[in-house]
Protein backbone atom coordinates (compact mmCIF):
# COMPACT_ATOMS: atom_id res chain seq x y z
CA UNK A 1 0.00 0.00 0.00
CA UNK A 2 1.23 3.92 -1.27
CA UNK A 3 1.75 6.37 1.10
CA UNK A 4 -1.29 7.90 -0.04
CA UNK A 5 -3.73 5.09 0.93
CA UNK A 6 -2.08 4.04 3.76
CA UNK A 7 -2.55 7.74 5.37
CA UNK A 8 -6.44 7.74 3.65
CA UNK A 9 -7.33 3.96 5.51
CA UNK A 10 -6.63 5.93 8.75
CA UNK A 11 -9.29 8.73 7.87
CA UNK A 12 -11.93 8.32 10.04
CA UNK A 13 -15.38 9.55 8.86
CA UNK A 14 -16.28 13.49 10.04
CA UNK A 15 -18.72 16.32 9.13
CA UNK A 16 -15.76 18.93 8.08
CA UNK A 17 -12.39 17.38 7.33
CA UNK A 18 -9.46 20.18 6.63
CA UNK A 19 -5.94 19.33 4.85
CA UNK A 20 -3.47 21.23 5.75
CA UNK A 21 -0.55 21.25 3.35
CA UNK A 22 -2.99 19.53 0.55
CA UNK A 23 -0.41 19.34 -2.28
CA UNK A 24 -2.37 17.12 -4.76
CA UNK A 25 -5.19 17.13 -2.92
CA UNK A 26 -5.79 13.30 -3.25
CA UNK A 27 -7.18 12.52 0.73
CA UNK A 28 -9.72 14.92 0.30
CA UNK A 29 -10.83 13.61 -3.03
CA UNK A 30 -11.14 10.46 -1.22
CA UNK A 31 -12.77 11.80 2.00
CA UNK A 32 -15.61 13.21 -0.50
CA UNK A 33 -16.14 11.14 -3.26
CA UNK A 34 -16.42 7.63 -1.10
CA UNK A 35 -19.25 9.85 1.47
CA UNK A 36 -16.79 10.35 4.22
CA UNK A 37 -17.11 13.89 4.96
CA UNK A 38 -19.96 16.42 4.15
CA UNK A 39 -17.43 19.41 3.40
CA UNK A 40 -14.26 19.90 3.65
CA UNK A 41 -11.26 22.42 3.32
CA UNK A 42 -8.31 22.39 1.31
CA UNK A 43 -5.42 24.55 2.47
CA UNK A 44 -2.31 25.37 1.28
CA UNK A 45 0.94 28.50 2.30
CA UNK A 46 1.49 28.48 -1.65
CA UNK A 47 -0.95 29.06 -3.99
CA UNK A 48 0.56 27.78 -6.83
CA UNK A 49 0.50 24.04 -4.37
CA UNK A 50 -3.23 24.51 -3.90
CA UNK A 51 -3.97 25.53 -7.22
CA UNK A 52 -3.08 21.37 -8.17
CA UNK A 53 -5.98 20.23 -5.78
CA UNK A 54 -8.18 23.24 -6.84
CA UNK A 55 -7.77 21.26 -10.61
CA UNK A 56 -8.20 17.69 -8.71
CA UNK A 57 -11.25 19.15 -7.51
CA UNK A 58 -13.24 21.58 -9.60
CA UNK A 59 -16.83 20.02 -9.43
CA UNK A 60 -16.51 19.67 -5.44
CA UNK A 61 -14.98 23.38 -5.25
CA UNK A 62 -17.85 24.47 -7.53
CA UNK A 63 -20.62 22.48 -5.51
CA UNK A 64 -19.67 24.23 -2.34
CA UNK A 65 -18.61 21.05 -0.82
CA UNK A 66 -14.55 21.98 -0.91
CA UNK A 67 -13.35 24.87 0.41
CA UNK A 68 -9.80 26.52 -1.03
CA UNK A 69 -7.98 28.54 1.31
CA UNK A 70 -3.99 29.75 0.39
CA UNK A 71 -2.87 30.19 4.25
CA UNK A 72 -0.85 29.19 6.56
CA UNK A 73 -1.70 26.42 8.47
CA UNK A 74 -4.78 26.22 9.97
CA UNK A 75 -5.38 29.98 9.85
CA UNK A 76 -8.76 30.65 7.84
CA UNK A 77 -9.45 27.13 8.48
CA UNK A 78 -12.55 26.98 10.41
CA UNK A 79 -12.62 24.52 13.64
CA UNK A 80 -13.49 20.90 11.60
CA UNK A 81 -14.02 17.43 13.38
CA UNK A 82 -10.94 15.91 11.67
CA UNK A 83 -7.69 17.48 10.52
CA UNK A 84 -5.13 15.94 8.44
CA UNK A 85 -1.56 17.70 8.19
CA UNK A 86 0.56 15.10 6.10
CA UNK A 87 3.85 15.27 4.85
CA UNK A 88 5.77 17.90 6.99
CA UNK A 89 8.63 17.77 9.55
CA UNK A 90 7.03 17.72 13.48
CA UNK A 91 8.03 21.51 14.37
CA UNK A 92 6.40 22.60 11.90
CA UNK A 93 3.20 20.45 12.56
CA UNK A 94 3.54 21.06 16.87
CA UNK A 95 4.07 24.78 15.21
CA UNK A 96 0.58 24.83 12.96
CA UNK A 97 -1.91 23.21 15.93
CA UNK A 98 0.08 25.64 18.54
CA UNK A 99 -1.40 28.71 16.89
CA UNK A 100 -4.21 26.66 15.17
CA UNK A 101 -6.47 24.37 17.75
CA UNK A 102 -7.10 20.98 18.23
CA UNK A 103 -9.77 19.16 16.29
CA UNK A 104 -11.56 16.27 17.80
CA UNK A 105 -9.54 14.15 15.85
CA UNK A 106 -6.31 14.20 13.64
CA UNK A 107 -4.23 12.21 11.52
CA UNK A 108 -0.52 13.83 11.31
CA UNK A 109 2.05 12.48 9.37
CA UNK A 110 5.94 13.82 10.16
CA UNK A 111 8.51 13.48 8.33
CA UNK A 112 10.62 14.11 11.00
CA UNK A 113 10.69 14.88 14.62
CA UNK A 114 7.59 12.72 15.75
CA UNK A 115 8.90 12.48 19.06
CA UNK A 116 8.13 16.29 19.22
CA UNK A 117 4.83 15.56 17.98
CA UNK A 118 4.02 12.81 20.07
CA UNK A 119 5.14 15.27 23.23
CA UNK A 120 3.45 17.92 22.20
CA UNK A 121 -0.14 16.02 22.08
CA UNK A 122 0.47 14.39 25.15
CA UNK A 123 1.09 17.24 26.83
CA UNK A 124 -2.32 19.06 25.70
CA UNK A 125 -4.26 16.18 26.74
CA UNK A 126 -4.78 14.36 23.62
CA UNK A 127 -5.49 9.88 23.24
CA UNK A 128 -2.97 8.78 20.25
CA UNK A 129 -4.61 5.97 18.92
CA UNK A 130 -2.26 4.76 16.15
CA UNK A 131 1.18 5.67 16.47
CA UNK A 132 3.49 3.00 14.23
CA UNK A 133 5.90 2.94 11.15
CA UNK A 134 4.87 2.16 7.73
CA UNK A 135 6.84 2.11 4.50
CA UNK A 136 6.86 3.10 0.40
CA UNK A 137 10.13 3.40 -0.71
CA UNK A 138 10.99 5.48 2.79
CA UNK A 139 9.98 5.15 6.75
CA UNK A 140 6.88 7.37 7.37
CA UNK A 141 5.56 8.17 10.62
CA UNK A 142 1.71 8.11 11.74
CA UNK A 143 -0.07 9.34 14.61
CA UNK A 144 -3.57 9.54 14.73
CA UNK A 145 -5.65 10.64 17.25
CA UNK A 146 -8.45 12.19 19.13
CA UNK A 147 -8.65 15.35 21.86
CA UNK A 148 -11.56 14.67 23.99
CA UNK A 149 -11.53 18.15 25.37
CA UNK A 150 -12.63 19.50 21.74
CA UNK A 151 -16.14 17.57 22.44
CA UNK A 152 -16.90 19.78 25.74
CA UNK A 153 -14.02 22.68 26.52
CA UNK A 154 -12.25 20.12 29.49
CA UNK A 155 -8.99 19.30 29.97
CA UNK A 156 -8.41 15.71 29.42
CA UNK A 157 -6.11 13.56 31.18
CA UNK A 158 -2.39 12.74 29.76
CA UNK A 159 -2.17 9.69 27.60
CA UNK A 160 0.49 7.16 30.29
CA UNK A 161 3.30 7.60 27.29
CA UNK A 162 6.50 6.04 28.29
CA UNK A 163 10.15 7.74 27.14
CA UNK A 164 10.36 4.65 25.41
CA UNK A 165 7.16 4.93 23.24
CA UNK A 166 7.94 8.59 22.87
CA UNK A 167 10.87 8.53 20.75
CA UNK A 168 9.81 5.24 18.99
CA UNK A 169 5.85 5.64 18.39
CA UNK A 170 3.38 3.21 21.05
CA UNK A 171 2.69 1.01 18.64
CA UNK A 172 6.09 0.20 17.32
CA UNK A 173 6.88 -0.96 19.99
CA UNK A 174 3.74 -2.71 21.22
CA UNK A 175 3.11 -4.60 18.27
CA UNK A 176 5.98 -3.76 16.05
CA UNK A 177 5.09 -3.49 12.09
CA UNK A 178 7.65 -5.35 9.32
CA UNK A 179 8.40 -1.66 8.08
CA UNK A 180 9.67 -0.86 12.09
CA UNK A 181 11.54 -4.00 12.20
CA UNK A 182 13.23 -2.91 8.96
CA UNK A 183 14.05 0.65 10.06
CA UNK A 184 15.43 -0.46 13.50
CA UNK A 185 17.52 -2.46 11.78
CA UNK A 186 18.87 -0.30 9.17
CA UNK A 187 19.19 2.74 12.11
CA UNK A 188 21.30 0.32 14.12
CA UNK A 189 23.39 -0.59 11.10
CA UNK A 190 23.88 3.43 10.60
CA UNK A 191 24.56 4.23 13.84
CA UNK A 192 27.45 1.97 14.46
CA UNK A 193 28.88 2.82 11.50
CA UNK A 194 28.55 6.75 12.39
CA UNK A 195 30.63 5.98 16.05
CA UNK A 196 33.64 4.75 13.69
CA UNK A 197 34.00 8.53 12.91
CA UNK A 198 35.53 11.23 14.38
CA UNK A 199 32.82 13.38 16.56
CA UNK A 200 32.37 15.53 19.84
CA UNK A 201 32.12 13.02 23.10
CA UNK A 202 28.99 14.43 23.67
CA UNK A 203 27.69 13.38 19.79
CA UNK A 204 29.01 10.26 20.67
CA UNK A 205 27.22 9.34 24.01
CA UNK A 206 23.85 10.62 22.11
CA UNK A 207 24.69 7.82 19.15
CA UNK A 208 25.65 5.34 22.17
CA UNK A 209 22.29 5.69 23.91
CA UNK A 210 20.16 5.40 19.92
CA UNK A 211 22.26 2.35 20.10
CA UNK A 212 21.60 0.88 23.13
CA UNK A 213 17.72 1.59 22.52
CA UNK A 214 17.63 -0.17 19.19
CA UNK A 215 19.64 -2.96 20.94
CA UNK A 216 17.53 -3.59 23.34
CA UNK A 217 14.15 -3.02 20.97
CA UNK A 218 15.65 -5.39 18.34
CA UNK A 219 16.29 -7.98 20.96
CA UNK A 220 13.13 -8.03 22.64
CA UNK A 221 11.41 -8.10 19.45
CA UNK A 222 13.47 -10.92 17.78
CA UNK A 223 13.22 -12.97 21.08
CA UNK A 224 9.27 -13.26 20.62
CA UNK A 225 9.53 -14.64 17.43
Amino acid sequence: MGRIETICAHLPEADVFADIGCDHGYCTQYMLQNGRCRRAYISDISAGSLQKARTLLRREVEEGRCIPVVADGLDGVKACDLVLIAGMGGEEIVRILERGYLPKKFVLQPMKNSEKVRRFLIGRGCLITRDYTFEDGKFYDLIAGEFPGAADGAPSPADDYTEWEFRYGRDNLRSPSPAFIKWAREERRKLKEHLLSAMRQESREELRRKCYDLEVILDAIEGDV
